[in-house]
């Protein structure tokens, strides 16, 4: 019996556009892929080890042709529209009291910040949830077992207990191997507010 519900953030409630970013910011630093630098400090701005201001500095420095306000823009442009029918669902489910609500997100303090100034109902939405995460204020990030770990004992739940929702596998693969039930959704033809329709076996 599913007493808890854990929700992604990106591609289930916000959209995202990660292939237009991605090619964006290749075209932008003039690269084919990115390499392990690349990599290691978005991950680091994603569990908060750095700040912003040296997460932009290394952008400039690395891509002179670049500033502050180019690399903002570019690092943005993954962020999409938040459909209300969205934020309706999460507050239908909350006034119906039957799950404990638990948003686990792998985000950074830029895009939270962009969030807050363009999708006005934000605070709204985050009041829906009994517990709210984002990876840069935890310092850990998914698909870890830490991070999954810590919710479950900072919330007391059960993982056999609990629907972890995500649109990314290996954080679903993680969450598996841990018990937790899962729905690894499609953003490109499900959507989180059929839920219940689409995991009823669940409920």
């Amino acid at each position: 019996m599913i007493k808890n519900i854990v929700f992604d953030f990106g591609d289930v409630f916000i959209n995202l556009d990660k292939s237009g970013a991605m090619n964006h910011a290749l075209n932008l630093f003039k690269m084919e892929s990115f390499d392990s630098d690349i990599i290691s400090i978005n991950e680091s701005y994603e569990i908060g080890a750095i700040s912003s201001k040296s997460f932009i500095d290394f952008y400039t420095h690395r891509f002179p042709w670049t500033n502050n306000t180019i690399i903002l823009e570019a690092w943005n442009l993954i962020l999409k529209d938040f459909p209300l029918h969205r934020l309706e669902f999460i507050k239908a489910l909350k006034k119906r009291q039957a799950y404990k609500l638990i948003l686990l997100s792998n985000t950074n303090a830029l895009h939270i910040g962009h969030v807050k100034q363009h999708v006005p109902f934000y605070e709204d939405f985050k009041s829906c949830f009994d517990a709210f995460y984002l990876s840069h204020e935890i310092k850990m990030r998914k698909p870890t077992f830490e991070i999954f770990n810590f919710v479950l004992e900072d919330n007391h739940m059960n993982a056999h207990e609990t629907l972890f929702i995500d649109d990314t596998l290996e954080n679903i693969t993680s969450a598996k191997q841990l018990g937790f039930k899962t729905w690894h959704i499609d953003e490109t033809t499900e959507d989180v507010s059929d839920l219940f329709q689409i995991k009823k076996d669940l409920f």
